[in-house]
Parts: structure tokens; C-alpha cells; sequence
């Protein structure tokens, strides 16, 4: 098994959880460690419960793992809901004034911090974290460097006197830890690498500016909205122009308005503001206007959980709108594929003028993984398609705008180009855009230019790779799963191969198209198949039943609004292989 660290850090909103988790990813990277962090809150601003799993080490971290190896519970809630997360050899570091222990699992060391002999807790009431980190570095093997110039950087825009305090308290906790704690076994590592460090909102974000997006519009919705943010951060020096939007409505056709203008318009949101915004999708392929739309999904329905991830949005994705239209589906794989997803739909939608949806989830959007910097090509292919953005002396005759072709794409002309003068509407029209509804719908005109628009389907399957295969090909089961579950299944077949049980896994990176002839030959040769989703339903199991006719052996599924640990996906595997079930439904072992 790859070898890895993870902390766990707990309290309630408010009481600065995301700072140390911050800290510690900035020291983790520049130990060159690969990293990967959720973090597991409720929707209100203060109280309630927050907790942030960051897990490192010398190999490539997919996901928060199964257990943790140090605790810091910064309330008692935490220390009663997380204590038994710790396994033999783990620690919990917490504050001895405030909070009862309570029985750890055998080989688990309790380190009490006596914070208000150590701090004036009456003039920082964070002092117990900044403590807690300084402890928890010195059991980890980590110099007091690199704590030391990661706080002048956190707190850099502060008086000098904050820095300096928060460097002492961090000291003081470093020492005190050194001298009454017993330090892991082995300290941390450190490699030669250097990694980004990215959320999949950034990741998104960059994606676009890389793509050569132009126009970005939206209206804050969680867990979307961390693309907004980097996007109004960075607008000037990436020569975007952000506009934050009254409502999804407004968003989509501001999107599809500048997409039209003849730039690259990309906006983002959640499945309650996709609602909202499916009609004007339906105008994007009547008017045959490319414009991408990122779909971060949570758990629902209405409200549901705003803060929760979920992957219960395919079905919407697939039904968005009404008619049948061409278009363009993908779910990232993990926080790096959300980069480099973005200028690759961006390219089929253009080529073929249509809409294409990214569907991320909270899991990927929030969460924080390192990345490799080389990978981040920001520079990547573009393909324009059919675009006409100047008259070159051809704008005399007359100009179709839905010229019927054999590969379903028109020449597409930016508006006023001389000579290139032509109708857009959201009503069926003939070849110049003239409507063909408003006296006579001519039935003829009609049928051509809807195998006109579905002839553009065959030149997406093309242009979007089938899935492969990962793993041995004699393995005993094949596990199927679709986004954000590529990393978690993977680790979970390295718990398998330590028991003797052979898996490999099908991950769906395009959904539409879905390629169902490559993924059923493909499945053919499984001994058994297992399809892993975040929903109650199994909505990828019932689509690719629905263009296919496959049924999968078994299904594993979890919709409580955590991710799977790889052991949920092992244990459900052994379960089924027995013949015990065929539905598994993990639980999670904790309240969070």
C-alpha cells in the first residue's frame, strides 16, 4: 500500500479550522508531497461542525483515505465524533483546559496540551491551534523553519506583532511537544518534487482562462462558487471579463449572448441554478451557439444538502431542455482533469456549436489535491471550428448561416461582418435563419434541419476518446465508476490485491457520448461487474443500461453526502464476490 500521513482537524464554524489546514498543505508541498484535503462542513456560518481531512505523502494521494493518523480536535464534538478514526500508532493533540479525551483505540497516544499555562488565551482565542500545529510538527520530524516562514506568509498582511505572536505561540507548542510527546516513528518525508496545489474551483477557473475564455458570468451558488472567485480575482490580468448575475436565467443567456458576440463564454453553478437555466440551454442549440456550462453538483433535491457532495445530476444533465439536440457531457476525474477538461469541451463545443456541460461534483470543487506543475498546460490546442471572423472579400454572395452539410456544422460568421448579415432566433428556421414557423411550418425545411443538427453527433463521438481499461485483464471483478470516484476505486483495488482478490476499473470520463459499443465490449470480457456512484439511484447504472442493455452483477452506492473511502468500496466488493448481495450501500462511520 502507498505510503501516506493524514490529519484530521475539527471544530466548530468560526473556530478557524481552514488556517491550520492551509498551513499544513503549504508545508506538506514544499516538502514536495503529494497532497489531498476534503473538508466536511454544515451550511451556517458559525457553530455546527467542521472537519478537514488532509492526507500526504511521497506517492500520488487520490483521496482522505480510511483512517487518520493525528487528531486535532478543537472542541469536544470533535473529539467525540472523530476519536475513533484513529488507529494504533495515530495521536490526538487537543486542548487539555476544554476537552475530555474520552477511551482511544489500543496503541492511540493521548498529547494534552495545557493551553492556558502555555498562552494568554484571554487575548487570542485561536492560540490553541497555532499550538496544536507547532506540536503536531515536531511529532512529524519537521524542522520549526518551515512553520516559522509559512506563518509570516499566512499573516503578511498583518501588523508585524501578529506575526511575531503567532510564530512564539507556534514555538512554544513545538517545544512542548518535543519534550512531554513521543514523535511518530517515522517522520515525514521530503522529496526533490514541487507541486501546485489546487482546489477544482481553481482548477476549473484556469482551465477556462486557459481555453481562451473571454467572458465568464454567474450567480454565487455552492459549490460553484469558488470559480466566480478566482475568476473576479484574476480578471484583468487574464483579460476576462467577469459579471456576477442577478439569477441562473440571466447568467445562461448573458453566456450564450457573448458566445454569439464571437467569444469563448463559460458559466457555472449548482443543479438548483441549472434549473433555471435549461430553456436557454435549448436556445444555444437552436441557434447552434457553442457556450460551456459547469455543473458542481451537491446533494439534493431543492435545497437539499447545499454542502454535501453528490453524483445525482446525470439524469438532469441528460434531460436538460427539451427536443432532441446535440451536445457535449464530461465529469473530471480528479482536481487536475478539471483543468485539463475545460479547453478540450471548449474545442468540440466550438467545432460542432453546441452546448457542453461539465459535471463536477463538491468533492472535486472544494477539495484541494497537488498537482503536478507541467501538467498545468496553459497553452493548450485550440480549435475554433467553422468560425468566420472577417469578410476576406467573400462577404458578397449571399450567406447561410445554417447551411445544410453533410457534417451537420455551418460555417458560423461573428455578427457584423459585411456582407455576412443573417437571422438568430430560438425558432426552427430555414438555411439563412428566416423562421418557418410564423406562417406555414414547412415540414420539409423542418426535417432537414434536424438531421442537419443530429449529423453533428456522429462527428462528436469521433472527436471524444472511449474509455479504457486500468488493471490486469484477468482481474476477478471490474469496477465501473464515473468522475470523481476514479481515485478512491483505484486505492480500493490496492486494498483487494493486499487480500488476493484481482480488480480493474472502467472510469467514464464522457458521457456524452458514451461510447456504449466500446464500454459493453470492453465489459464482455469481465468476470463480474460492479458499477460504483454517489447517489441513491445508480443514475450512470440505469443510463448505460437505458443505450446499452447492460446489467451490471452488483452496484455499490452511497448518498448520505460523503465520499467513499476506499475500504467502503473493498469491504462491498468481498461482500459481493461471497454472494452476501448485490446492492451495497456503505456506511459512514462517523457523524459529520
Amino acid at each position: 500500500m502507498r505510503q501516506s500521513f493524514a490529519i484530521g482537524i475539527g471544530g466548530a464554524a468560526g473556530q478557524g479550522v481552514a488556517t491550520p489546514g492551509d498551513i499544513f498543505a503549504k508545508i506538506f508541498s514544499r516538502r514536495g508531497l503529494h497532497l489531498n484535503a476534503y473538508n466536511a462542513y454544515q451550511s451556517i456560518i458559525r457553530g455546527g461542525h467542521t472537519f478537514l481531512t488532509i492526507r500526504t505523502g511521497p506517492e500520488k494521494v487520490t483521496n482522505m483515505g480510511d483512517r487518520i493518523d493525528l487528531l486535532i480536535p478543537l472542541n469536544q464534538d470533535t473529539m467525540d465524533r472523530h476519536l475513533s478514526l484513529l488507529s494504533a500508532g495515530g495521536a490526538c493533540i487537543y486542548n487539555a483546559d476544554t476537552i475530555k479525551p474520552g477511551t482511544p483505540a489500543e496503541g492511540v497516544q493521548l498529547c494534552p496540551l495545557p493551553v492556558s499555562k502555555l498562552a494568554d488565551i484571554s487575548k487570542n482565542k485561536v492560540a490553541q491551534n497555532t499550538l496544536a500545529m507547532g506540536a503536531a510538527l515536531s511529532m512529524m520530524g519537521v524542522g520549526f523553519q518551515a512553520l516559522e516562514s509559512v506563518l509570516a506568509e499566512q499573516f503578511r498582511k498583518k501588523e508585524q506583532a501578529v506575526i511575531d505572536e503567532n510564530v512564539n505561540l507556534a514555538r512554544t507548542g513545538y517545544d512542548y511537544a518535543t519534550q512531554n510527546f513521543q514523535a511518530f516513528p517515522h517522520p515525514l518525508p521530503m522529496t526533490d518534487n514541487r507541486y501546485a496545489v489546487l482546489s477544482g474551483n481553481a482548477a476549473l477557473a484556469m482551465g477556462g482562462a486557459a481555453a481562451g475564455v473571454k467572458f465568464y458570468c454567474a450567480y454565487p451558488m455552492s459549490p460553484s462558487t469558488g470559480v466566480l472567485h478566482w475568476m473576479a480575482e484574476h480578471a484583468r490580468k487574464a483579460n476576462i471579463m467577469v459579471r456576477q448575475v442577478e439569477d441562473e436565467i440571466g447568467v445562461i443567456n448573458m453566456a450564450i449572448g457573448a458566445a454569439h458576440a464571437g467569444v469563448r463564454a463559460m458559466c457555472a453553478t449548482s443543479g438548483g441554478g441549472f434549473a433555471l437555466m435549461s430553456e436557454g440551454l435549448g436556445l444555444s442549440a437552436m441557434a447552434e451557439i457553442p457556450v460551456v456550462v459547469i455543473d458542481c453538483m451537491r446533494a439534493g433535491p431543492s435545497t437539499g444538502v447545499p454542502t454535501k457532495t453528490e453524483q445525482g445530476d446525470l439524469w438532469q444533465m441528460l434531460g436538460a431542455a427539451f427536443g432532441d439536440y446535440p451536445r457535449v457531457i464530461a465529469a473530471p476525474l480528479d482536481i487536475g482533469d478539471c483543468f485539463t477538461l475545460i479547453p478540450e469541451i471548449f474545442n468540440i463545443a466550438e467545432r460542432f456549436q453546441c452546448p457542453g456541460i461539465v459535471l463536477c461534483d463538491l468533492l472535486l470543487s472544494e477539495g484541494r489535491l497537488s498537482v503536478e506543475p507541467q501538467a498545468l498546460d496553459f497553452n493548450p490546442p485550440i480549435d475554433r471550428g467553422e468560425m468566420i471572423t472577417s469578410a476576406n472579400g467573400n462577404g458578397h454572395g449571399e450567406y447561410k448561416r445554417y447551411l445544410i452539410t453533410e457534417s451537420g456544422v455551418s460555417p458560423r460568421a461573428v455578427p457584423g461582418l459585411p456582407g455576412y448579415t443573417h437571422t438568430v432566433s430560438s425558432d426552427e428556421h430555414a438555411e439563412d435563419g428566416v423562421l418557418i414557423s410564423d406562417e406555414y411550418t414547412n415540414t420539409v425545411k423542418r426535417r432537414a434541419m434536424m438531421e442537419k443538427r443530429m449529423r453533428k453527433v456522429q462527428g462528436i463521438e469521433a472527436s471524444a476518446p472511449p474509455p479504457e481499461l486500468q488493471g490486469p485483464a484477468d482481474a476477478d471483478v471490474t469496477l465501473i465508476g464515473w468522475g470523481s470516484t476514479q481515485g478512491v476505486i483505484e486505492e480500493a483495488r490496492e486494498q483487494l490485491a493486499e487480500q488476493g482478490i484481482k480488480a480493474n476499473q472502467l472510469q467514464i470520463r464522457w458521457l456524452v457520448p458514451l461510447h456504449g459499443d466500446a464500454i459493453v465490449g470492453i465489459l464482455k470480457g469481465s468476470r463480474r461487474t460492479i458499477i460504483v456512484e454517489n447517489n441513491f439511484s445508480g443514475q450512470f447504472a440505469r443510463y448505460l443500461r437505458s443505450e446499452t442493455s447492460f446489467l451490471a452483477d452488483g452496484h455499490i452506492r452511497k448518498y448520505d453526502g460523503e465520499p467513499f473511502m476506499p475500504h467502503h468500496i473493498a469491504e462491498a466488493v468481498k461482500e459481493q464476490l461471497a454472494g452476501e448481495t448485490t446492492l451495497s450501500i456503505p456506511a459512514h462511520e462517523v457523524m459529520v
